[in-house]
C-alpha cells in the first residue's frame, strides 16, 4: 500500500498534477484548468432582458446589420426588382400618351401617268405631283375609356412590381439571416474541434506519460494518438466549413469578392412571445405575396372590362396644311375635321375574347385563395418549427453540462490512474457532441425564427410581440 502511494506521488510530480490529493482521487477537478460545469451554460443577463448567448469570440467588423445592410444594396435580385418599377411606370406614360396630339411632317414628289386620258385624247398625258411640306396634327379627344382602363391595368402592374420588390427584399433578407446565423454556427463548430483536438492531445501526452513510467501499456498512447488523429481531421473539416459559410453570405449579399473580415457577434437564444393568430393578422398587413394576389385579381377584372370596349369608337380631330402643286411651291391649302372612327368588328372574335378575358378573371380569384392558403400553411410550419426549436434549448444546454461534468469526473479518475482509455474517450466524445447538438440547436432557433419573420413578413423583437419593419 504504502509503495502505491508514493509511485502516484511520483505520478503527480511527474504530470504536473499536484492540485489532487490522494483522498480525493477521481472525485474533484482542477477548477482553474477546468471551471464548474455552469460554466458551459450560455448567460444570462436577468430575467427583464434575458438574453442567453453563445461563446463566438467577438472580433470585429461585420454584424448582421451590416450585412443586410450590404445585401439590400448589392443583391442583384433586388436592383433587378426595383428597374422593373421603373420600367413599369414608364409603361403607364407610355399609355397616357395616347390624350397627346400627333404632329407628322412629309414630303415626296409624284410622277402620274393617265392612261385612260391618254385614250381619250389621243395623246399621253403625265402630271408631276410636287409636296414640299405636308403638315399633320392630330388629336384624340375620346376612346370611351378604352385609355383610362390601360392605363389602369398598368397602374396594377406597377403596384404589383413593387409589391414584387418587397417580397424580393423580404427573401432576401431571410436568406442572409439564416446564412449569417450559418456562418456563426460554423465558427463554433470550429472553437468546439479546437477544444477538442487540445483535450485529445492533454489525453496523449498523459498516456504517455503513463507509459513512460510503466502504468499503463502501449496500447493506450496508440488509442490517444488515434483520437488525436481523428480531432485534427474534424478540426480541419470545420476549418473548411467556415470558409464555405463565408463564401455563401457573400454571395447572399451580393458581394462574392469582398475583402476578408471578422465575425463579431455570436449565437444568441432570444425568446420571442407571438401567439399563431397574432401571426396570421401580422401577415394579413405585411405579407406582400398576399397584396400581390389581389392586385391581379383586380388587372384581370380591368382586363375584362377592357375587352368588352372592342366595340368602342374613337372621336378625334384632325387639322392638315400642305404646300406643294405642280411645282415645289405653286399652291397650298389646308383641311380640319372631326373622325369619329369605329373599329373592324369580327363578333365571334371578340366575343371569344371577352369569354378568355372572363376565365382568366376567375383563374386569378382562384389562385388568390390558393396563396392564402399556402401561405397559412407557411406560417404555421415556421410557428411549429419555433415552438420546437424554443422546446430543445433548455434540454441542450442540460445536456452540454451534464456532458461536462461526466468528461471533468473521467479525465480526474485517468490522470490519477483510476480510469481506462475508453471510458475518458466516451466521455470526451460526448461531451464534444453535446456541444455541437447544443450549437446545432441554437442555430436551428435563429434559423426557424427568421423563417417566421419571412412569412408573416415582419421582425419580430425578442421577449415582445411587438415588430418593427423589415431592414429597420
Amino acid at each position: 500500500m504504502f509503495k502505491k502511494i508514493i509511485i502516484l506521488c511520483l505520478i503527480l510530480n511527474f504530470t504536473g498534477l499536484n492540485a489532487f490529493s490522494t483522498d480525493d482521487i477521481g472525485n474533484k477537478v482542477n477548477e482553474k484548468e477546468y471551471p464548474a460545469a455552469d460554466a458551459v451554460l450560455p448567460k444570462k443577463t436577468g430575467d427583464a432582458d434575458f438574453v442567453i448567448e453563445g461563446s463566438v469570440e467577438k472580433n470585429i467588423d461585420m454584424t448582421l446589420d451590416k450585412c443586410i445592410e450590404l445585401a439590400l444594396g448589392n443583391n442583384p435580385q433586388i436592383n433587378a426588382a426595383f428597374h422593373d418599377i421603373l420600367a413599369s411606370d414608364s409603361r403607364i406614360k407610355q399609355v397616357w400618351s395616347n390624350y397627346f396630339p400627333q404632329l407628322s411632317w412629309q414630303t415626296g414628289y409624284t410622277r402620274i401617268r393617265q392612261l385612260q386620258l391618254s385614250d381619250v385624247f389621243g395623246r399621253n398625258l403625265t402630271f408631276n405631283y410636287f409636296i414640299l411640306g405636308q403638315i399633320t396634327l392630330q388629336q384624340m379627344l375620346y376612346d370611351f375609356g378604352v385609355t383610362q382602363n390601360q392605363a389602369t391595368i398598368k397602374r396594377l402592374d406597377y403596384e404589383a412590381y413593387k409589391t414584387t420588390l418587397g417580397a424580393t427584399i423580404n427573401d432576401i433578407i431571410f436568406q442572409t439571416k439564416d446564412a449569417y446565423y450559418n456562418l456563426l454556427y460554423a465558427f463554433e463548430n470550429k472553437r468546439v474541434a479546437e477544444d477538442t483536438v487540445n483535450k485529445f492531445e492533454m489525453f496523449y501526452n498523459q498516456a504517455k506519460a503513463f507509459y513512460e513510467i510503466g502504468m499503463n501499456p502501449k496500447v493506450d498512447v496508440t488509442i490517444a494518438e488515434v483520437n488525436l488523429s481523428n480531432a485534427k481531421l474534424q478540426l480541419i473539416q470545420a476549418d473548411n466549413a467556415v470558409n464555405l459559410a463565408i463564401a455563401k453570405l457573400n454571395n447572399v449579399m451580393g458581394v462574392p469578392f469582398i475583402d476578408k473580415y471578422n465575425v463579431q457577434e455570436r449565437l444568441k437564444y432570444e425568446p420571442v412571445d407571438i401567439t399563431f393568430n397574432g401571426a396570421i393578422e401580422i401577415a394579413r398587413e405585411a405579407r406582400p405575396e398576399l397584396k400581390l394576389a389581389e392586385l391581379k385579381v383586380e388587372s384581370a377584372n380591368q382586363t375584362l372590362k377592357l375587352v368588352k370596349k372592342s366595340y368602342f369608337p374613337t372621336l378625334s380631330v384632325e387639322g392638315q396644311f400642305q404646300v406643294g402643286g405642280k411645282s415645289w411651291a405653286s399652291n397650298y391649302g389646308y383641311n380640319f375635321g372631326g373622325y369619329l372612327n369605329f373599329p373592324t368588328v369580327n363578333g365571334m372574335l371578340i366575343k371569344n375574347e371577352i369569354q378568355e378575358a372572363r376565365y382568366l378573371y376567375d383563374k386569378e380569384i382562384a389562385n388568390a385563395k390558393n396563396t392564402q392558403n399556402q401561405i397559412y400553411l407557411e406560417i404555421q410550419n415556421a410557428y411549429l418549427l419555433l415552438e420546437e426549436k424554443k422546446k430543445q434549448m433548455p434540454v441542450a444546454m442540460l445536456g452540454v453540462k451534464q456532458a461536462k461534468e461526466n468528461y471533468e469526473l473521467s479525465y480526474g479518475r485517468y490522470r490519477v490512474g483510476e480510469a481506462d482509455p475508453t471510458e475518458l474517450k466516451d466521455a470526451q466524445i460526448n461531451y464534444q457532441q453535446a456541444q455541437l447538438n447544443y450549437y446545432n440547436a441554437l442555430y436551428q432557433y435563429n434559423s426557424a425564427k427568421a423563417s417566421l419573420e419571412k412569412s408573416i413578413g415582419k421582425n419580430l423583437v425578442a421577449n415582445s410581440s411587438d415588430i418593427v419593419e423589415l431592414g429597420k
